[in-house]
């Protein structure tokens, strides 16, 4: 007996099963007649011409059921609204498409054929064809016959419309010479394949410690809806073990950790590693923060730029030149929408959006000198500048300390985000586009300023106030003060022994109404014309110099003066340019003609005196850039030392040490001027430092032979 009750049960199982296939095929049919009943009298009485307008504009809608409710299905051979439905979702949201528009509708009674012409939008550009669709006139009005054609003409039903994407290759960011700063690379991708661990929980454990992620990272990963057994799901990208690195004598430690690492990867069932390409930054600490950084977009990215052709796949530059120029170094990604037989054989494409690769963007950074510099620097927190004084080709920009730009490819991890970010010395902080208190560097501007103005008579003994000065009693207890004793207190011995004492009161001579027009004449309180952002110069806090002691203090560079390096070594470009400032520039050019941002900004009788006078701070006994002095080359320059301290009777304050060096003689194989400026100078031989480091770099420039002008 309670085996029959089972079998009765089973019976009434599969019986009710049958009632439910069949109510739900009752319900599909009920929609659609009721969508027909509804549709049929809407548009009873409408020609064929008025139905075919009516029926393309469910189209972008996505109103397919009210579509199919047109239709005489038996005539359209007796195709299911699933089928319909299912085929045009498929093609027209597959491609798609938007802006439909059908004209040129006309209506053949003999043939029963409307013919018309369409245009739509779509993901691979405007698609635009001919075509014809047939109505019969039935007791309810004209119905229209169905087929793939009506789609696209040539499309059958056993064609696909087949939509292949081409992504663009970012454009590579070259120096003056051809070496890749930013482009192709390969690194090694690991990757889990599903079926060929053992373990499935022991093997996220030991790959997510390796790869230093959370476990939950790596099973969201393999849960993902695409995986199947056999997929290779790519769990991180690390740096690529070169071979080469391998063969050295003596690897880098890093590198022999890194291959242990792949070595212990491999071990565990079911990780694989296989070669990714990647962007890549060769000199990486070097040029990080002039060349900046891609990352994969975020949904604010393409919120940001909507219809510029980014998608979820993308990356885009958020730093440096890669952000710079990401217009031009991004490219178009192509698309094709063809149509393919059940072969996978070609029979027509549609529209076509080809692949536009992105721009070769080649900078005028030698990347010899970028590296010199960096290396004499990347332990201080520093800045340096270098340019062609005669042409404005920017050859170097740097800072330090500085971060792995690579880091941003292969993934951070939150420890090394939190290490750079939490870093006192801050490497990510671009130290070359700030503005500083430049200290000694500035009395050349101000004797040049003097000069021009006529407040300075350079042949004029101030005379000898020993190491401290002040003006008079009003000043109470402030003196300036300097480091050296000298006889005849005149511009050129002022500019050799760096006297700060002789600027201050130069400073007063000029005043501060002509100082302060003066210097807006030279750029201060606005950018400097370059393709980076750089800090605006200022001489004042707010709009003027509020004292006399003030305006003492900022003829010899301290004050409230600060200066950006590049605006500085553009001001001295003017003392070999006959008295103009040149124009920087990075992008390089083939025939670049000399632009000048500020022409006659001294008079040539001006910039020739400053220009002797610095080439007496390095090549006199006595000047204080002696130690960059050579017996092959001529150079000239400015030595400072800015103090840094939070009142005037602060003496724990820190020290800023710059120097200003470049070559003064046009014939000049190999030109250059260089501004470098480093911080905490103090007891460390304050701007004797910084004259060290960059003569070690220049040693390197001019020992280097290569043609400048490639």
């Amino acid at each position: 007996m309670k085996r029959k009750r089972k079998r009765g049960r089973r019976k009434k199982i599969i019986f009710i099963s049958c009632i439910a296939a069949v109510l739900a095929g009752v319900m599909t049919a009920g929609i659609a007649l009721c969508l027909s009943y509804f549709s049929s009298k809407e548009e009873a009485g409408a020609s064929p011409e008025e139905l075919l307008a009516k029926y393309m504009e469910h189209i972008p809608r996505k109103e397919y059921d009210y579509m199919y409710s047109m239709l005489d299905v038996e005539a359209s051979k007796h195709v299911s609204w699933e089928e319909f439905l299912k085929r045009n979702s498929a093609i027209y949201e597959g491609i798609e498409a938007k802006n439909l528009k059908v004209t040129d509708i006309v209506y053949d009674k003999e043939r029963k054929i409307v013919t018309y012409h369409t245009t739509m939008d779509t993901v691979a550009g405007t698609v635009s064809f001919e075509n014809e669709a047939l109505f019969l006139e039935r007791e309810e009005g004209y119905q229209l016959v169905w087929d793939d054609s009506l789609i696209f003409p040539n499309l059958k039903a056993s064609d696909k419309v087949r939509v292949s994407a081409e992504q663009a290759e970012r454009g590579e960011i070259l120096d003056r010479n051809g070496r890749m700063l930013a482009g192709k690379g390969v690194a090694s991708s690991v990757g889990i394949v599903p079926n060929k661990m053992e373990e499935r929980q022991k093997v996220v454990q030991e790959v997510a410690g390796l790869l230093e992620i959370q476990p939950e990272v790596i099973e969201k990963k393999l849960d993902a809806a695409w995986v199947k057994e056999n997929s290779f799901v790519p769990i991180k990208t690390i740096p690529k073990v070169k071979e080469l690195d391998l063969l050295t004598p003596e690897p880098k430690d890093e590198v022999l950790t890194e291959q242990k690492r792949q070595e212990k990867l491999l071990e565990i069932p079911g990780v694989m590693i296989s070669d990714t390409q990647v962007r890549e930054y060769p000199l990486g600490e070097t040029c990080a923060h002039l060349i900046g950084y891609v990352q994969n977009v975020t949904a604010e990215d393409l919120e940001e730029h909507p219809g510029e052709g980014y998608t979820s796949n993308s990356v885009i530059g958020k730093s440096g030149m890669e952000g710079l120029f990401e217009k031009e170094l991004k490219g178009q990604d192509g698309c094709r929408i063809c149509i393919v037989d059940n072969q996978g054989n070609e029979k027509e494409e549609l529209t076509c959006i080809p692949v536009q690769h992105g721009q070769r963007i080649q900078l005028t950074i030698d990347a010899e000198l970028q590296l010199s510099l960096y290396e004499q620097f990347q332990d201080d927190k520093s800045c340096s500048v270098a340019m062609n004084p005669y042409t404005g080709e920017v050859l170097a920009l740097v800072s330090t300390p500085s971060y792995d730009n690579n880091g941003f490819i292969l993934g951070l991890s939150d420890e090394q985000w939190r290490a750079w970010n939490e870093n006192d010395d801050k490497p990510m902080y671009n130290r070359f586009r700030q503005a500083w208190c430049p200290g000694s560097t500035f009395k050349s501007i101000t004797a040049a300023v003097g000069l021009e103005s006529g407040a300075i008579d350079p042949e004029e003994d101030y005379g000898n106030e020993g190491l401290s000065w002040q003006k008079d009693a009003s000043w109470g207890s402030y003196y300036v003060t300097t480091l050296h004793a000298y006889e005849h207190a005149v511009l050129e011995n002022a500019l050799i022994y760096s006297d700060n004492i002789y600027f201050a009161k130069a400073a007063l001579k000029i005043g501060a109404k002509e100082l302060e027009q003066s210097l807006d004449r030279l750029g201060f309180q606005e950018e400097v014309p370059f393709e980076i952002k750089m800090a605006k110069s200022q001489y004042s806090n707010s709009e003027h110099m509020e004292t006399e002691i003030q305006l003492a203090d900022s003829g010899y560079g301290q004050g409230q003066v600060l200066v950006n390096p590049l605006h500085l070594a553009c001001l001295y470009s003017a003392f070999c340019n006959e008295g103009n400032i040149i124009k920087p520039y990075l992008v390089y050019q083939q025939e670049a003609s000399v632009q000048y941002w500020i022409p006659e900004a001294f008079s040539p009788q001006t910039a020739s005196r400053i220009l002797e006078g610095t080439k007496k701070v390095v090549n006199d006994p006595n000047g204080t850039g002696y130690d960059a002095h050579r017996e092959d080359i001529v150079l000239a320059g400015k030595t400072g030392t800015a103090e840094i301290k939070a009142s005037k009777e602060d003496t724990s304050g820190t020290e800023l040490g710059w120097f200003a060096v470049y070559t003064p003689d046009k014939t000049e194989k190999r030109p250059i001027l260089i501004v470098s400026m480093t911080e905490d100078v103090k007891e460390r031989g304050g701007s004797s430092y910084v004259v060290k480091k960059d003569s070690q770099a220049l040693e390197q420039w001019f020992l280097n032979d290569r043609n400048p002008n490639k």
